[in-house]
């Protein structure tokens, strides 16, 4: 479909004469480049996505056998109770009997017979009780040291969850404060999903139908680079969205889907331009105008966001080693 939607596109650049092929042909590359890196870090994205649920899933799994194991220690502790008091009682009357043996030695054979046949029996008993106490014992050391391994991976995971939310709220204050002069200009910042999302309405950076940054749009980015440069283990997709308003000029940008790919890679040169940011750390794309945030509202549809990751290397080690 798309090597199909790519030739039509082709075609459909030969037929307008008004364009130099030169434009053409850059504009043609920049977006097969952009189609291209979209795809990587869309798969990028996805498996971070399936990690951070798969690691979460782990260790609602790995709490949920911790509660298990305590309650089953519970449960040998009072059958381990429980036996060790009928294992004391019975020694007891083991002892009992045995003096009362000493007792009647001069007693009729027949009733020494059968005296001697009930100590033997309870003698066994009290093997057997001895033997399964012995067994509960080890069980209960096990179950003991297999509660304390649960425990030790469950504050494992949770101190990794800790330290990755602790360093994504650490990032969303640091950006935040320093946009915080845009805030009123359609500018705003939240935190969701484990990721920071950085979103940047049209009116701030753009001009109708334009991809060129604005001067007051190019200051708040400006600052952004300057915040995430210093950020080395971050994943940063730029995401350029429309309103549902087609576009009717016969250059470029011809639709909306362009429209929001160019703006995306405008972003993209400014934040690299203006910074010591990484190139290979983000990615541009556009999602035209199928991602809309308010169906009452085309003007906060149009926007530029920008999506900051975490880094998850930590928890995937973690779950590797599980």
């Amino acid at each position: 479909m798309y090597r199909l939607f790519s030739f039509v596109a082709i075609v459909s650049f030969a037929l307008v004469a008004c364009v130099p092929a030169k434009k053409y042909n850059d504009l043609l590359k920049k977006e097969q480049a952009c189609t291209e890196e979209l795809e990587k870090y869309k798969s990028s994205s996805n498996q971070y996505e399936s990690v951070a649920k798969d690691m979460q899933t782990k260790y609602d799994v790995a709490s949920k056998e911790l509660a298990k194991i305590k309650q089953d220690t519970s449960v040998l502790g009072i059958k381990w109770r429980v036996l060790n008091r009928d294992y004391f009682k019975l020694q007891s009357e083991y002892e009992s009997l045995e003096k009362s043996f000493d007792k009647l030695k001069n007693l009729s054979a027949k009733e020494t017979a059968v005296l001697q046949a009930d100590l033997e029996a309870k003698n066994k008993e009290l093997q057997s009780k001895e033997d399964a106490l012995i067994k509960l014992d080890n069980e209960l050391k096990n179950k003991q040291k297999l509660l304390e391994e649960r425990e030790r991976r469950v504050n494992e995971l949770e101190e990794a969850i800790r330290k990755k939310d602790q360093a994504v709220e650490l990032l969303k204050a640091k950006v935040a404060n320093a946009l915080r002069g845009f805030e009123n200009q359609g500018l705003t910042v939240v935190q969701k999903n484990g990721r920071i999302y950085v979103s940047l309405e049209a009116k701030l950076l753009f001009k109708p139908g334009s991809t060129a940054v604005e001067q007051e749009g190019r200051k708040a980015l400006v600052e952004l680079g300057k915040v995430l440069e210093t950020e080395k283990e971050l994943e940063i997709v730029v995401e350029g969205h429309t309103d549902t308003d087609k576009m009717t000029a016969a250059s470029h940008p011809r639709n909306n889907w362009e429209l929001s790919v160019l703006r995306a890679t405008s972003v993209v040169d400014i934040l690299l331009a203006n910074s010591a940011m990484n190139p290979i750390q983000i990615m541009a794309g556009g999602r035209g105008e199928f991602y809309p945030v308010d169906v009452n509202d085309k003007s906060k549809n149009r926007r530029i966001e920008v999506i900051i990751s975490p880094n998850l290397n930590e928890l995937f080690e973690i779950i590797s080693n599980d």
